[in-house]
């Protein structure tokens, strides 16, 4: 599983860092996405769909 964001999209709603943040930070300035694990392992896949799922502006994709 693989992990991509665009952090152009992002709307800094913090979702993702909240859901799991191993895997997903904001950045300091703007609120937007940053990724911290582009591979996340076994134990993060599940919060990371999460994560990618409740994301307001799609800014997370999951590739398999």
């Amino acid at each position: 599983m693989k992990i991509e964001v665009d952090p152009e999209r992002c709307a800094g709603s913090g979702m993702c860092a909240l859901t799991d943040s191993a895997v997903f930070d904001q950045d300091e300035v703007d609120g937007t996405v940053v990724l911290l694990q582009p591979s996340p392992p076994v134990e993060h896949e599940k919060s990371a769909r999460e994560a990618a799922h409740l994301c307001p502006a799609g800014a997370i994709r999951v590739v398999e």
